[in-house]
């Protein structure tokens, strides 16, 4: 691990010019690639106390052995020369966006005598004129088989193409009419270079001046009494529209658009894209990457809008791009991108309307996108397997925790203190064995003294339960082969709720949570059950009675299943606090009805479960609850009624990306 200090350019030699740096470790190779307006006051945050820096940049500073920059004379060119080493160094703590699965593309081969019109994936060439990337191959192969019947084009492989022109044959699709043969000579390399020209300009979203020039040829050929090619005409025209339905308008002044949305956590960001042509959905394409420094909402999709578009042709970069949050150098952005597209393109957070709409539908994507992501990761036995063997070797445990269990505290400034603890098992969740608390003991928002009395309360019943049952060795495990029956209930028959004893409790917190966590298994005796906390800002992992805490590595995949346990934890906690607070909410808005009294508004809450459900209710459906009459039912719906709400639902169509709202 180099010290930065050893490596630190001399005061004065770092120039005020924008510029592209370079941070190598010991073998010369680069690990970090950035760019800046100002090289010198950029480079010097760097080399600042390592106690002022994110972890991550930490990590990066101390790795690294030298730095060295380049001078360039604007920050467009900065911006691209930025991107082109990356490419070439592939350095290991800028954030790599990555397919979260092949997308498939609709592409035309413009670069041959005859274009031919195929559904592909993979990376992209020269000379080929691309649509998409799309959801699903078989939609878009459903929409090329309508559109050929108008754009008799060729669609087969270059082996198909030869062998018809030998024999001089055509094949199946020019028997049909869904090629117009240009194997066999029926129409010339112009004219059928002119039939790709229009199915390009229809895929493009010029689909309007299309549709009028068939219905203008189709009314002409009825004028002329040709029947037969205007009936043609008109089938063509269903085809079209057969074609167009398949993808939803989701802006309606037809914008071209890229709409771009992130969800990330502490370690890990998901991307989606809607890709919107003529205001329809185009594509949809997704990426996941590891967040390997400090960067915010802002400077990831700085990085990502760079690595999205690097590449492309200016034909497919749109001409606004729709983001959550504006990059800091939105503006030479703009520029870069302008030079590529050749025409304007502004980069805009959409604040109302459709496109606020689209971008929270492509966020809900993203989300949901994570959360596959993070459960296909969990789910793999050697990555579990690997989590808790990295936990047990970070935390210096006796053993690999098979069992950790995670405490959370929520409440509202003080009000409605509740906990939860949620229960892994082998790196899995065991959610039949999640529990919740009502935290009672403790006046205010006290998160120490809330954390102490769960944890008291959750290991005095582990007490409970050995004294109960004897057989039960430290591990909470029977001791004898018949004694397997001694961990259920035997009133209700189920296993008994706190018969094990954790391999690791984990607590939602820092240094207090932990000590608080720690003095309450000091006081109840118990001194065979390890304890950490995990804080949020910076995911550090921290021990009882230490003044540092333990650093996991951003790869870690015991880190990453800490994290998971303790975002699980906070979930649990938070619905539990919202479900009280729901009723709590009910119970304060009937307060002055009159002749409503606590067991008639605990019979509401039974009938209806919550404030949204009971203002929906009719006067009489209330009346119908036992105890309630219609007069007392009308004198509920009045106190409702004067405190009204208004509900937006939203429902996601996840594999099209439509929104329905009720």
């Amino acid at each position: 691990m180099a010290d930065p200090s050893t490596y630190r350019p001399a005061p004065g030699s770092i120039p005020n010019s924008p510029g592209v740096y370079r941070f190598r470790d010991a073998h010369r190779r680069v690990v970090y690639v950035g760019k800046a307006k100002n090289l010198r006051a950029r480079l010097t945050s760097y080399f600042q106390d390592l106690g002022n820096l994110h972890p991550r940049t930490q990590t990066m500073v101390t790795t690294a052995a030298s730095v060295e920059w380049t001078v360039v004379g604007t920050e467009v060119e900065a911006l691209q020369l930025e991107y082109s080493w990356i490419k070439e160094y592939d350095p290991r703590f800028n954030v790599k966006y990555r397919d979260d699965k092949s997308y498939p593309w609709l592409a035309v081969t413009l670069n041959e005598e005859f274009p031919r019109v195929m559904v592909g994936r993979g990376a992209k060439k020269k000379g080929v004129r691309y649509f998409g990337p799309y959801s699903h191959a078989w939609a878009i192969r459903e929409t090329v088989d309508l559109l050929l019947r108008v754009f008799p084009m060729r669609s087969c492989s270059n082996g198909v193409f030869k062998r018809s022109a030998q024999i001089g044959r055509p094949c199946l699709l020019g028997y049909i009419g869904k090629c117009a043969a240009p194997c066999v000579g029926r129409v010339s390399a112009e004219e059928h270079r002119a039939i790709v020209e229009d199915f390009c300009d229809f895929m493009g979203g010029q689909t309007s001046a299309f549709m009028k020039r068939l219905e203008k040829e189709m009314y002409a050929a009825s004028a002329d009494t040709d029947f037969e090619r205007a009936a043609r005409l008109r089938d063509d025209i269903g085809a079209l529209r057969r074609a167009m339905e398949k993808q939803a308008v989701v802006l309606g002044d037809g914008t071209d658009a890229d709409v771009i949305a992130l969800s990330e956590d502490p370690l890990e960001v998901a991307v989606q894209i809607f890709i919107v042509r003529g205001g329809r959905v185009r594509g949809q394409r997704g990426w996941v990457a590891d967040k390997v420094d400090d960067a915010d909402t802002a400077g990831l999709v700085e990085g990502f809008l760079l690595q999205l578009y690097a590449d492309e042709s200016g034909e497919s970069i749109p001409r606004e791009i729709l983001v959550p949050a504006l990059p800091e150098d939105h503006e030479t952005l703009e520029q870069w991108l302008a030079t590529l597209r050749g025409g304007r393109v502004s980069i805009k957070v959409p604040q109302r309307g459709d496109k606020k709409a689209l971008q929270e539908t492509v966020g809900r994507n993203a989300l949901q996108a994570l959360g596959l992501h993070k459960t296909k990761r969990a789910s793999d036995l050697t990555t579990r397997n690997r989590a808790l063997e990295e936990i047990q070797v970070a935390l210096e445990l006796p053993g690999a925790p098979l069992r950790i269990e995670c405490f959370d505290i929520s409440n509202l400034q003080g009000t409605e203190v509740v906990a939860s603890m949620v229960v892994f098992e082998d790196g899995l969740a065991r959610k039949g064995e999640y529990r919740r608390f009502v935290i009672r003991g403790v006046e205010g928002q006290n998160d120490v003294a809330s954390m102490h009395e769960v944890i008291t309360r959750r290991f005095r019943r582990l007490l409970d339960e050995r004294a109960e049952t004897p057989d039960l060795d430290g591990l909470g495990e029977a001791d004898t082969a018949d004694s397997g029956p001694a961990l259920i209930d035997p009133e209700t028959g189920r296993p008994k709720k706190f018969a094990y004893v954790p391999g690791l409790v984990v607590v939602d917190g820092g240094p207090p949570q932990v000590a608080a966590a720690q003095r309450a298994l000091d006081e109840l005796g118990i001194d065979d059950v390890p304890v950490c906390g995990l804080a949020k800002r910076l995911e550090e992992v921290w021990l009882p009675d230490q003044e540092d805490p333990v650093i996991l590595p951003r790869t870690s995949e015991g880190l990453y299943l800490l994290q998971r346990v303790r975002d699980e934890a906070h979930r649990f906690a938070i619905t539990h606090h919202r479900s009280r607070r729901s009723k709590t909410m009910v119970e304060s808005l009937l307060d002055d009805v009159p002749g409503l009294g606590e067991v008639r508004r605990k019979s509401l809450l039974r009938q209806f479960g919550s404030l949204k459900k009971l203002r929906a209710a009719t006067v009489d459906e209330i009346a119908a609850v036992p105890g309630i009459g219609p007069r007392t039912a009308e004198a509920i719906a009045a106190a409702l009624e004067q405190q009204p709400t208004r509900t937006r639902t939203v429902s996601v169509n996840t594999a099209t990306g439509e929104i329905e709202e009720s």
